[in-house]
């Protein structure tokens, strides 16, 4: 039987998904040891946590490094020194991505989106080494960015490869799918920046290193876990067959810092 496609969005990335008509029985998850708790705020428990080395802090609002990932931690009820804080760690002007914030922001700071979303973790995931991905590194940057320009699947920056192992697939060379790892919360791992060349799409390439990504996480006693936008329910069923679980609804967010970025003069 052919396997099932679908064109999903993976949090705010495109992606492919194959689903074939046998799965092997699941592995049980998530693995002991993973308090879900820390989920409920997994920028911030991965800032204090195993991605400490990257956290940049102001007050009670920390971020990671303007070339490695946009994601902002704010404390649970910010106030007003809590955003003067986030907005001087950012710079004046600057888009914050707010993941999971569905408060209020102040009214000198301009909300540029804001959408509902799901977190999914793995509850039964049959994960497995891609035998055709490679581990990508530094030297390949140049071609991840431009295959992220390409898909456009989210934020993936020059020092993005830094939060984590990244696979992809190689044809005649050139780079056509990839798939890492990004927010790193104690005893989880979120899988992100899944794309695929648009001319591979359909070849289930995205499944393959999802369950790969997902393989090496389990194989450091974590467990994968990923964001996806609540109505996009294809995908949620999709990855529900994956063996991901709907745990909780979240929202996507952001909002721009007061003030404006200064232009140099020439």
């Amino acid at each position: 039987m052919p396997e099932a496609y679908v064109s999903t969005r993976h949090g705010d990335r495109e992606t492919e998904v194959t689903a074939g008509p046998d799965r092997p029985e699941p592995v049980p998850g998530p693995l002991p040891g993973s308090d879900p708790r820390v989920l409920d705020h997994p920028a911030l428990a991965a800032l204090t946590g195993p991605h400490a080395h990257f956290a940049e802090r102001r007050g009670r609002v920390l971020r990671y490094p303007a070339d490695v990932s946009p994601w902002l931690a704010l404390p649970d009820e910010p106030d007003a020194d809590d955003w003067a804080d986030a907005a001087a760690l950012t710079g004046p002007g600057t888009e914050v991505p707010l993941l999971g914030f569905r408060g209020q922001v102040p009214e000198d700071w301009e909300v540029t989106f804001r959408i509902e979303g799901v977190q999914l973790v793995d509850d039964g995931l049959v994960t497995a080494p891609e035998p055709e991905a490679i581990r990508l590194g530094p030297a390949d940057v140049p071609e991840m960015l431009d295959l992220v320009e390409r898909t456009r699947p989210g934020p993936f920056l020059p020092r993005t490869i830094e939060l984590g192992t990244y696979l992809g697939i190689r044809r005649d060379g050139r780079l056509i799918a990839m798939a890492g790892e990004r927010l790193h919360p104690p005893g989880w791992t979120e899988i992100s920046a899944v794309c695929t060349d648009p001319a591979h799409r359909g070849e289930g390439l995205a499944t393959r290193l999802i369950l790969a990504v997902a393989h090496g996480i389990r194989a450091r006693g974590e467990t994968p876990f990923l964001h996806t936008g609540a109505a996009n329910t294809t995908a949620i069923r999709l990855y529900e067959s994956l063996g991901f679980r709907l745990r909780l609804h979240t929202t996507f967010g952001a909002a721009r810092a007061p003030g404006h970025r200064r232009v140099p003069v020439a």
